[in-house]
């Protein structure tokens, strides 16, 4: 089975389905084009002012800004105002609601030995408490520079204290009204000069244990009200909330408990949903609305859990009423002003961090107010196979969708005999996952999967597809797509060693060592990028060659290539592709006297007879052409001339194939000056007049024509130069302007040194 990683969708993603690249003539070294904002109906996605990170975790917001913190634990607090950020160095944070963050370099918040306040407002100050002297623990910032600390007294007794650093003096006020047998002491941040604090009474086992919660004056440092309840376990801290009127928390198992502080009334409400033990629900207050969802990631765990999530929900305990503030949430902090900011999403404006508020006629509502550009509700992305596949071939059929947690119903139907391939494939990436689900985040089936489902081998033909994929987690509505394959067998691929669906490159490091480099398109970035595991070492020793050059499957299947050495004789490598690696048979003689050429390139098909040819330019500038034969023994047919002249004025030719929209493949040839000019070719072996493409082209080292890398149906162009630099041209089958706007391909280690890249 094929695992994925489960990673956050691009933040470009959303913007990539309203974009077509400008097919303008290139003046080379050429600009990358700018991505523009995508329709927030097209995409579900509202691009804020200020950018959120695509992998962000909340950890605090105030008036000015927000702190996230990233897998690595880095933190940053960014600005609403500009969406500048600052760094800063720790390995714990805490909220208090306000511009004041906590920060700690322990391993976890309460045992954090050095405690600093950071108001990150402009011309904020840092404040530092060092609690080693205390003999207590972290519990809550409370202020710019107080915090709340459970200390232990020398009889063994536990106190709760308000800890401030006024310039180098340290002062402690016990909080009067917490029991002495306090244990596991949490708080929420401060509202209107309150906290809510909860913990645990009594001793023995867990089970004679009992749980109170207890409002905290800060101004007074003493308990105003407590309340007893058996209902959740303590250590709630992000779990609980506090506003002028109520009290609410979250039990595990999800159930959702108020009190009315006036009244000391407890209320229960119960959500309908399936909470997984010891998980749960989202917790906010504002007055007397409660709000509440499940805590998740919109792409999921990669479990395969299916569980559809509860929205994040604001309920009157007044009246009753329901509003839905988003789709779904994963992160709620309290904020300043009687606010709440969560980190969710919405169909209609996408992922991102929303201020939740209550508005003029008292009712709250959500404002999308930094963005990851991301989208909330599934998106088709599109088909990652060539309009034409060999039905023989290990490559899949895939699909792109905007998250993986996704049940997709998928039909392929052979239009000539009705045969039938119908499935629902659930996707999920967790340990060996879902067969259907690769490590690109795409989904797909294989022809041998296909073969099985059918009980017959898959035949050649006209196919037809379709399918429904709808959200696991039911956030947001289900997403279709139809589209054709035109299959045939013994199909030849461009540049395809491995025989997987995406182009390969050959290079040859300065010590002689010749490597496979596997690509992937970035559908957000539209370029080529590595395949995560790297390149893969071919072996030692190809100094000897001074020309190695794909040309296409001589016989079907992988991508073969030919090498030059230097006295002349033409080599064959012969290369078996599974779909997961490439393997290389022994060499094979091709003859000899090839060193009569200058230039060598082949992968075209240049007579239209589906095989691809080599094409050769001789020292006295003639052109020539070896038809393919489809045979591996004897792969090129006796050559023919195709050129009488006038080649040698040009110092690169690439083979390209159809790049220009006609009937067969075309040649791209650079000159001395830097200009690339394209030759149309005319299905006879012969090419049209040159068309110029333009200038700067001498930036490069290499040119390689890799095959239809995006599948939209045009061959692509990846050019390598100086400083260990790709990038990639995609195809536009224009022939006028035969390629977009370049876009930088990091395809190739940095670190590396190429001679040769192929």
């Amino acid at each position: 089975m094929i695992s994925a990683r489960t990673t956050r969708v691009s933040a470009a993603i959303a913007t990539v389905l309203a974009v077509t690249l400008g097919a303008g003539a290139l003046s080379v070294p050429a600009t990358a084009a700018p991505v523009p904002a995508a329709a927030a109906d097209e995409t579900g996605t509202r691009q804020a002012a200020v950018s959120y990170p695509v992998r962000g975790n909340l950890e605090a917001a105030g008036k000015t800004g927000f702190l996230t913190s990233e897998p690595s634990r880095k933190f940053r607090w960014t600005r609403y105002a500009d969406g500048s950020a600052t760094a800063i160095d720790a390995s714990v944070a805490d909220s208090t609601g306000t511009d004041v963050i906590m920060t700690g370099l322990g391993r976890s918040l309460r045992r954090s030995l050095v405690v600093k306040l950071h108001d990150m407002a402009a011309g904020g100050s840092t404040v530092t408490i060092d609690r080693g002297p205390l003999n207590g623990v972290y519990v809550r910032a409370v202020s710019k520079d107080t915090v709340l600390a459970e200390v232990t007294t020398a009889d063994g007794s536990v106190e709760l204290r308000l800890v401030t650093r006024t310039g180098g003096t340290v002062t402690q006020r016990k909080v009067e009204g917490i029991p002495a047998g306090a244990s596991s002491i949490a708080a929420t941040p401060a509202r209107d000069g309150s906290v809510l604090v909860d913990y645990y009474l009594g001793s023995g086992t867990p089970t004679q244990w009992r749980s109170q919660f207890a409002v905290v004056d800060l101004a007074a440092a003493k308990v105003v009200s407590t309340h007893e309840t058996e209902a959740y376990g303590s250590g709630l801290g992000a779990f609980s909330a506090l506003s002028a009127t109520h009290l609410a928390w979250s039990a595990e198992g999800g159930t959702y408990y108020t009190v009315d502080r006036a009244t000391g009334t407890e209320s229960r409400i119960d959500l309908d949903f399936d909470f997984y033990q010891g998980e749960r629900s989202a917790v906010g207050l504002l007055g007397s609305w409660a709000m509440y969802g499940t805590p998740a990631l919109l792409e999921g765990d990669g479990t395969g859990d299916t569980r559809k999530l509860v929205p994040f929900t604001a309920k009157s305990l007044a009246s009753g009423e329901t509003v839905e503030l988003l789709d779904y949430v994963e992160a709620v902090k309290p904020g300043p002003d009687n606010t709440l900011l969560a980190r969710g999403g919405t169909v209609d404006k996408g992922e991102g961090l929303y201020r939740i508020a209550l508005g003029a006629d008292g009712t709250p509502a959500a404002e999308l107010v930094a963005s990851t550009g991301e989208p909330t509700k599934l998106l088709y992305l599109g088909q990652q196979f060539p309009l034409t596949v060999d039905v023989t071939s290990p490559i899949p059929l895939k699909w792109k969708l905007s998250r993986e947690n996704a049940d997709v119903h998928l039909t392929i139907r052979h239009r000539a005999t009705g045969v039938v391939f119908d499935k629902t494939l659930r996707l999920y990436s967790e340990s060996s996952g879902s067969e259907y689900l690769y490590s690109d985040g795409s989904f797909g089936v294989t022809w041998a999967q296909i073969s099985a489902e059918t009980g017959r081998e898959a035949p050649a033909g006209e196919y037809e597809w379709t399918f429904v994929a709808h959200p696991q987690n039911g956030v947001g509505p289900s997403t279709d797509a139809t589209g054709n394959i035109e299959a045939v067998e013994g199909l030849s691929t461009a540049h395809d060693l491995d025989w997987n669906g995406t182009p390969d490159l050959l290079a040859r490091d300065a010590q002689g060592v010749l490597w496979t480099v596997g690509t992937t398109y970035d559908t957000a970035g539209r370029t080529l990028l590595p395949r995560p595991y790297g390149p893969e070492k071919v072996g030692g020793g190809w100094q000897v060659y001074d020309r190695i050059e794909t040309v296409g499957g001589i016989g079907s299947g992988a991508a073969d290539f030919v090498a030059r050495d230097r006295s002349g004789v033409l080599w064959l490598y012969d290369v078996t592709g599974t779909g997961y690696r490439a393997a290389f048979a022994a060499r094979r003689s091709l003859g000899g006297g090839w060193n009569t050429y200058t230039h060598i390139t082949g992968g075209s098909d240049l007579n239209g007879d589906g095989r691809p040819d080599l094409i050769a330019a001789d020292k006295a500038g003639v052109l020539w052409m070896y038809r393919g034969t489809g045979d591996t023994a004897a792969p090129f047919a006796k050559r023919q001339k195709i050129g009488n002249g006038g080649w040698g004025i040009y110092n690169q030719l690439t083979a390209t194939g159809d790049i220009g929209g006609a009937s067969a493949g075309d040649l791209v040839a650079r000159d001395r000056d830097g200009v690339l000019w394209l030759y149309l070719g005319k299905g006879d072996g012969t090419f049209a007049a040159r068309t110029r493409i333009g200038g700067g082209w001498q930036a490069y080292t290499d040119t390689i024509g890799i095959g239809d890398a995006d599948h939209d149906g045009h061959p692509d162009l990846y050019a390598y130069g100086p400083g260990n630099k790709g990038w990639y041209y995609a195809g536009t089958g224009y022939w006028k302007a035969p390629f977009g706007a370049r876009a930088a391909a990091p395809v190739l280690p940095a670190e590396g040194s190429y001679n040769h890249v192929s």
